[in-house]
C-alpha cells in the first residue's frame, strides 16, 4: 500500500496527458450488457458521464475516453477482448503512456459481495476472477488498485458460476446498482487524488 501512496505523492512525470487508467471489466456485445459481469464496463459508464469525457472511441482493443477526475487526467478503459484477455488491453494502454502499474485502477464484478457492497484495495491475487488473472499475467504484477463490486453469490454450491455471472440482475437488485455505482465512482476519484487510504476507510464496510 505504501508505494501506492508514495508515488501518488511525487511529481506525474508521465508522457500523452495521462495521469491514471481506470479500467471497467465486461464482455462487449449486447448480449453482456446487463450481466452481473458487466458492472465494471457500467461504472466506466458512470465515470465517463462524470468526467465530462465524451464519445469513448476506439484504442488499445479497448473503448477509451479522456476526462477529469478531481484534480487528474483520467483514461476510461473498456477492454473489447473479452473478460478473459482483459490484460492485453490493458497492458497496451499502460505502456503507451508509460504509467507504472501504481497508476491503475480496475473496477470488477466480486461474486463473494453482496449486491450494495464494494471493496477498495490496493493490491491481491485475482481471488478466482478470469479478467483479473490476465491483467495480472500481462503487466507482471498484482500491486494496483481495485474495486470490487458486489454481484452477490450464486444461489447454491451446484449453481454453474459461469451462468451465475452472465445471468441479469433480479429487479430488486438492479435498483442497489446505480448508488453503489456512484460510490464506486466516488472510490475512484480518491484513490486518484492520492486518498487510497480514506477511500478503503470510507467503502469498505456495508450500507443500509
Amino acid at each position: 500500500m505504501s508505494k501506492i501512496l508514495d508515488f501518488v505523492k511525487k511529481k506525474n512525470g508521465t508522457t500523452g496527458g495521462i495521469d491514471w487508467v481506470i479500467a471497467g471489466l465486461g464482455n462487449p456485445g449486447k448480449r453482456y450488457e446487463r450481466t452481473r459481469h458487466n458492472i465494471g464496463f457500467r461504472a466506466i459508464e458512470l465515470l465517463t458521464e462524470r468526467t465530462g469525457a465524451g464519445t469513448p472511441r476506439a484504442r488499445f482493443d479497448a473503448l477509451c475516453a479522456q476526462g477529469i477526475l478531481g484534480d487528474q487526467r483520467v483514461l476510461l478503459l473498456r477492454p473489447q477482448t473479452m473478460m478473459n484477455a482483459s490484460g492485453i488491453a490493458i497492458e497496451s494502454a499502460m505502456n503507451y503512456y508509460r504509467l507504472p502499474p501504481e497508476r491503475l485502477i480496475v473496477i470488477y464484478d466480486d461474486v463473494s459481495l453482496d449486491v450494495g457492497r464494494m471493496r477498495v484495495r490496493p493490491s491481491g491475487s485475482a481471488g478466482g476472477h478470469n479478467g483479473m488473472k490476465d491483467i495480472i499475467t500481462c503487466l507482471g504484477t498484482d500491486i494496483f488498485a481495485r474495486i470490487r463490486i458486489g454481484v452477490g453469490q450464486k444461489p447454491s454450491p451446484e449453481y454453474d458460476l459461469a451462468g451465475w455471472v452472465l445471468g441479469t440482475f433480479s429487479s430488486q437488485d438492479e435498483k442497489l446498482l446505480p448508488d453503489m455505482l456512484f460510490r464506486a465512482s466516488e472510490a475512484a476519484e480518491l484513490i486518484c487524488m492520492g486518498k487510497l487510504d480514506q477511500a478503503m476507510n470510507q467503502f469498505n464496510r456495508s450500507f443500509d
